[in-house]
C-alpha cells in the first residue's frame, strides 16, 4: 500500500524551522529536537494515514440443540431468525434479545408424509421487515429417481403472527439449483435459480402466490452447480450475485433488475481470473449495505470480497484477498459494519472462520476461529454488535 507522506514531511518541516528560529536558545532546541521531534513524526503520520475504522470482535453463539447451523437473518424489529441441519430435517428458532435466549427449535417442513428417502435441505432464508420468514429448500429427488418435477425449488413461509410454517409448495416444479430468495420492503419476493440460465418467480403478494418462471437475464451463462445470492438494493432493484461459466473462465458477475420497467444490466465483480475445466461448486454472498453492496466469494479456493455501489461497480481497484481457504459447497458471508468496516466469515473442514476489515479493505485484529458443524456460515449484524453462530 502507498502512503502518503505529504502530512509527515510538512510536519516535520515546519517544526524544524521554528526551531531555527533566531532567538530560540540552542539548549532548547537541541532538547526540542531530540525529544518533541521523535513524538512528533509518528503524532504526523497517524493524522496522515489516519486511524483505522474499527471493527468489533463477534460474539459467537452455539446454535440450541448443537445443531449444525445453517442461515441467519435479523428484521427490522432486531429479532434474530435462525435455520439449522438436524438428522429429521431442518429446524428453525428465534432470538428477540440478541442471541442471549431462543425459541424452541420447530420443523420447517410440515404439509404430510414425505415419500421414503426424501430429504429437504434449506439453500437460502429471506425475512421481511414485519418478521415474515421465507424459506427456499432443494430436495435428493433426484438421488431417489423421483419424477423430474420433484427436482426443483420447494418453498415455505412463516407468517409473523403465525407458530409454525405454512406446508411446502413447489415453485418452478424443474430441475435446478442455486436457490435464494430476496423480500423488498414493500413484501415483493423474489426466488432466483439456475437451469442452464438464470431464472426467478416472482411474488408481488408477499408469498401468497407466485408468477411464471422469468429468464431475466438471457445474456448470463451461470456456473449450474454454484448459486446464486440475491437482495434488493436501496434503490429497489434486485441485485443477484453469480459465476459465469462462459469459455471456463468462473468470473463472478453481478445483474441487476429493474423489475418495474424489466431493465437488466450485468457487470464483473471479480478480476483475478479463474478458468477451471468444471464447476468449482462454490457459494458466495451478497448484501446490500446502504447505497451499494458488500459481495464475497472464494476464487480458486480463497475467499475475496469487494464493495459494490448502487449500479455493480466494483469500488475498490480490486478485490481483497483474505488468505482464507474455502471448499466446496461450504458457508460464505459478509457482514457489512456501521462505520464502514466489514466482517468475512467462512467454514472449512468442520471450522467457522473469521476476519474483521475496516472501510479501507485493512486487516483489523487476528482471525478468529473455532469449531463448528456442517458447512453453513451463519451470522448477523443487530444492534449489540456481530453475532455468528456455531
Amino acid at each position: 500500500m502507498a502512503m502518503n507522506c505529504e502530512l509527515p514531511v510538512r510536519a516535520w518541516s515546519e517544526v524544524a524551522g521554528w526551531a531555527s528560529r533566531p532567538g530560540v536558545a540552542r539548549g532548547w532546541t537541541g532538547a526540542f529536537c531530540g525529544i518533541v521531534l521523535p513524538l512528533a513524526l509518528p503524532l504526523a503520520l497517524v493524522l496522515a494515514l489516519g486511524h483505522p475504522a474499527g471493527a468489533e470482535e463477534p460474539r459467537v453463539v452455539a446454535t440450541p440443540g448443537g445443531l449444525p447451523p445453517q442461515v441467519a437473518r435479523v428484521d427490522a424489529r432486531g429479532v434474530i431468525h435462525l435455520v439449522a441441519h438436524s438428522p429429521t430435517g431442518p429446524r428453525y428458532c428465534q432470538s428477540r434479545d440478541g442471541g442471549e435466549t431462543w425459541s424452541a427449535p420447530t420443523a420447517i417442513v410440515t404439509g404430510g408424509e414425505s415419500p421414503a428417502g426424501l430429504e429437504f435441505e434449506v439453500w437460502d432464508v429471506a425475512v421481511s421487515p414485519a418478521g415474515d420468514v421465507h424459506v427456499a429448500l432443494g430436495t435428493n429427488a433426484w438421488k431417489l429417481k423421483r419424477p423430474h418435477s420433484e427436482w426443483g425449488l420447494h418453498y415455505t413461509r412463516r407468517p409473523a403472527a403465525a407458530d409454525q410454517f405454512e406446508p411446502l409448495r413447489n415453485i418452478n416444479t424443474r430441475p435446478s439449483e442455486g436457490f435464494a430468495l430476496a423480500v423488498s420492503p414493500e413484501g415483493r419476493v423474489t426466488a432466483t435459480w439456475m437451469a442452464d440460465r438464470l431464472y426467478a418467480n416472482v411474488s408481488t403478494d408477499g408469498g401468497d402466490t407466485f408468477g411464471p418462471i422469468v429468464e431475466f437475464d438471457p445474456t448470463a451463462d451461470p456456473c449450474n452447480c454454484c448459486t446464486t445470492s440475491a437482495t434488493y438494493g436501496s434503490d429497489g432493484r434486485l441485485a443477484v450475485l453469480y459465476r459465469e461459466e462462459t469459455n471456463n473462465d468462473r468470473d463472478m458477475h453481478v445483474v441487476l433488475w429493474d423489475q418495474a420497467g424489466e431493465r437488466v444490466t450485468r457487470r464483473a465483480v471479480s478480476r483475478k481470473g479463474w478458468r477451471v475445466d468444471a464447476c468449482p461448486m462454490t457459494y458466495y454472498s451478497l448484501v446490500a449495505d446502504g447505497e451499494g453492496y458488500l459481495a464475497a466469494w472464494p476464487t480458486r479456493g480463497e475467499l475475496h470480497f469487494t464493495r459494490l455501489n448502487a449500479d455493480g461497480e466494483p469500488t475498490a481497484r480490486m478485490e481483497t484477498a483474505t488468505g482464507g481457504k474455502t471448499g466446496m459447497r461450504t458457508g460464505v458471508l459478509g457482514l457489512p459494519g456501521p462505520d464502514g468496516s466489514q466482517l468475512l466469515v467462512w467454514k472449512k473442514e468442520g471450522a467457522l472462520h473469521w476476519q474483521a476489515y475496516d472501510r479501507g479493505f485493512r486487516p483489523v485484529g487476528s482471525a478468529g476461529q473455532v469449531a463448528s458443524p456442517g458447512a453453513g456460515a451463519a451470522g448477523v449484524r443487530t444492534e449489540r454488535g456481530m453475532v455468528l453462530f456455531r
